[in-house]
């Protein structure tokens, strides 16, 4: 959902160090102690610190519950809205949602984003999500695309939430252009890789300009490329198998989903390299891919990966927390799979524990061998921190823990 990202973890923890003083809320200033999530946060998904990832866990939530045909509870959509600046953009967490914000709000388009879609899937919040959209075209770089926060550089994960976050809203990305006349498709080609290279997506250039493929971005330039929000329907016919030289960012997302096939057809799962650390299969990540590899329709190449998931997913999520809970009931979503039955396990009754009871389902609730069959199940994949910001965090050089996709979760 967006960026969630195992292999840049400890660089991410190394922003997080040296940008902190300069991005830090009021709430969590040096000299200030940190929150208590539970006198601070009524209304929030998981009960970790939220500093960096409150509202993109929250919207995460709301967005994979209103998807499963759950009516979130009311208090958890008013702590969401409640987080807005008055200027339409969001911070990940602002202790004293009632202060006004003001320079030092670390806001970013992430998070803004991933409310946006959260809040238009819901209904009802028409001035929110309007004055949110405006903030994220206001924040749109020269080249078309989107950094993590307003001025930094372009990257393809920021760029694919936003143009995520334009669809949710109705609005067609290619309208919504730069000073310089520059679309969110330009920016998303100039990220491809050339056929020769691979044709994966790269999270931001080198500094040399040398384009890297990145499995993550990869998966969230697929989205962006056809188009999509974080709720997928699966494409109406199959992308190419193989890379063509792309004449659109849609020719872009479909060479990325080959890439992605590729990449899965050896272990059916995607794999962090943590440095220091023995790789170790990346659950978020794969779960983004098999996402982005039914919005492009090569559902064949799939299914080996989604079964590994439904095996391996439930356990991850219920160490990692509500996005990871919510990352996988948006795959389910995206497959067709039951989210209430997957690999055994409900995964909307995961999520709906992690935060305040919903107000009502489509289903009738959750029986109680259901509920107790997650909070007994078996922890025994140890789930990599992700969130949405993690690799811009690396390029913008400000502080975000990955906890998405793992794409990926915080509790």
């Amino acid at each position: 959902m967006t960026v969630r990202r195992s292999a840049l973890a400890l660089t991410a923890l190394t922003a997080l160090t040296a940008a902190s003083a300069a991005f830090a809320p009021a709430a969590v200033a040096e000299d200030s102690p940190a929150p208590s999530v539970k006198k601070l946060a009524s209304g929030l998904y998981g009960d970790s610190d939220p500093t960096y990832d409150g509202v993109y866990r929250q919207s995460l939530a709301l967005l994979a519950q209103h998807t499963a045909g759950v009516e979130p509870a009311a208090k958890a959509v008013d702590w969401l809205t409640g987080q807005q600046c008055a200027d339409g953009s969001f911070a990940p967490f602002r202790a004293d949602a009632s202060a006004d914000c003001d320079a030092k709000t670390p806001v970013d388009t992430n998070q803004t984003a991933t409310a946006v879609q959260a809040l238009a899937a819901l209904g009802g919040h028409d001035e929110a999500v309007g004055k949110a959209v405006d903030w994220l075209k206001s924040a749109q770089n020269d080249d078309g695309g989107w950094g993590y926060v307003p001025g930094g550089d372009t990257d393809t994960n920021s760029t694919s939430l936003v143009i995520g976050a334009l669809a949710a809203t109705g609005t067609k990305a290619d309208a919504v252009t730069s000073k310089k006349e520059k679309t969110p498709e330009d920016a998303l080609l100039g990220l491809s890789l050339k056929c020769a290279d691979g044709g994966a997506f790269a999270f931001q250039p080198e500094k040399n300009g040398d384009l890297t493929a990145n499995e993550d971005a990869t998966a969230a330039g697929v989205l962006g490329g056809l188009g999509s929000s974080l709720v997928v329907k699966e494409g109406e016919s199959a992308a190419q198998s193989a890379c063509e030289k792309p004449a659109d960012a849609r020719a872009a997302a479909a060479n990325g989903a080959a890439h992605l096939a590729d990449v899965l057809k050896k272990d059916g799962h995607l794999t962090s390299a943590m440095p220091g650390a023995e790789d170790q299969p990346d659950i978020g990540n794969t779960a983004d891919a098999v996402t982005a590899l039914y919005a492009a329709g090569l559902t064949d190449a799939a299914k080996k990966p989604l079964a590994w998931l439904e095996k391996n997913g439930p356990a991850w999520a219920k160490q990692s927390g509500p996005s990871a809970w919510a990352q996988l009931v948006l795959t389910a979503h995206a497959t067709g799979t039951d989210p209430r039955a997957f690999g055994g396990t409900d995964l909307v009754a995961g999520l709906n524990a992690t935060g305040p009871a919903p107000k009502s389902a489509e289903n009738a609730p959750m029986a109680e061998d259901s509920a107790k069959q997650v909070a007994d199940e078996d922890g025994s994949q140890i789930g990599v921190w992700w969130i949405v910001g993690v690799g811009v965090l690396v390029g913008a050089g400000i502080g975000l823990m990955i906890s998405l996709r793992n794409k990926s979760g915080r509790k």
